[in-house]
């Protein structure tokens, strides 16, 4: 397959090893020109999306109401050439965002391994490994290994895959409520402004509660980096007082868990819960309108769709929004690390 012969992405060395700002940098730094092109890809998905609202209302208002078979058929067949393009599209920017990804994920796993048997001072956590060296007369290699299997595992393959969307998902995503709303707005704006009044205060309701919920992401990697060290730590004689070691370490982390979950559940329940309330509102709102005469039946049926279709890239930005966040953390602490 041809999936076999693909290799990954050749990233020039720049011969500074220190990190870089914070999670977008490293996107930018892993992707560099390729950033723009999977974003021209982006912008081009966005673009399709407004397509299926124009046909469908045509397809209701000139066709069918109009009793045109010919033209039922012909918008019809658009319809389908234009799904099929923009899955094929998506296709396309998926793969793109994956390469990115894993070549990210295998240049960055390269790099650290290279740099764990090199002197490390000056940070944080070198500082304390440092003052433990002068306390005890040795070094602990086991726990270092351990943070080591840790970082270059696990914290690595999140924030690699970071790289392939972190530009280039929120341009397809804000492209799409740019695209949609604007064609919403500009046939029918009455319906369109008061069901927005549903979506707007998701973007209000995420970023406080995401804060809360990095806080925990932050706390909760440290956790594990501590687990991971007593296990090494453990590691040469056979087990010994490990499960009494690790033990107030996985109530820790149990009850991390459980208070990020109890927030992730209500942010999700909240915004849910707006985004299907601005279907109702375009059926209130829209359904008056043709009652009175103001509309047609064809501007309520895109509309629906439309906020249907809003709902996804809202959804997507809200994520990317969390995994940003995340990414950043993630960034942070391995910066702290190398």
């Amino acid at each position: 397959m041809f999936i076999d012969r693909m290799k990954p992405r050749r990233i020039p060395s720049t011969g500074d090893d220190r990190p870089v700002k914070s999670a977008l940098h490293f996107a930018w730094r892993m992707g560099g020109r390729h950033q723009v092109l999977i974003s021209l890809v982006a912008l081009v998905v966005a673009a399709l999306s407004m397509a299926p609202l124009e046909l469908q209302r045509r397809l209701v208002n000139n066709a069918i109401e109009g009793d045109d078979v010919h033209l039922l058929l012909v918008l019809a067949g658009l319809y389908l050439a234009v799904l099929v393009l923009q899955s094929a599209t998506k296709f396309v920017l998926r793969m793109y965002q994956g390469w990115l990804s894993e070549s990210a994920i295998r240049y960055t796993r390269g790099h650290l391994a290279a740099l764990i048997d090199r002197p490390r001072t000056g940070t944080v956590e070198r500082d304390a490994a440092a003052d433990q060296d002068r306390n005890t007369g040795e070094r602990d290699d086991d726990e270092a290994d351990g943070r080591a299997v840790s970082i270059i595992g696990q914290e690595v393959d999140r924030l690699g895959g970071f790289v392939g969307e972190g530009i280039s998902q929120p341009v397809v995503n804000l492209g799409m409520l740019v695209a949609i709303l604007g064609y919403m707005i500009a046939v029918e704006p009455v319906v369109a402004l008061i069901s927005m009044a549903f979506l707007v205060p998701q973007l209000a309701i995420v970023p406080i509660i995401q804060r809360r919920i990095n806080r925990l992401i932050e706390k909760r990697l440290a956790l594990l980096r501590d687990m991971s060290d007593d296990i090494a730590g453990h590691a040469g004689d056979g087990g010994d007082g490990l499960a009494g070691t690790v033990r107030p370490t996985l109530g820790a982390v149990y009850t991390n868990r459980m208070r990020t979950y109890f927030l992730k559940f209500v942010m999700k329940g909240a915004t849910n819960a707006l985004s299907a309330l601005a279907p109702l509102a375009v059926l209130l709102v829209g359904g008056y309108y043709v009652i009175i005469g103001e509309t047609s039946i064809g501007v309520v049926v895109a509309f629906i769709t439309g906020f249907e279709r809003l709902s996804n890239p809202l959804r997507e930005l809200i994520n990317y929004y969390k995994v940003a966040a995340q990414a950043n953390v993630q960034h942070r602490m391995i910066a702290r690390w190398m």
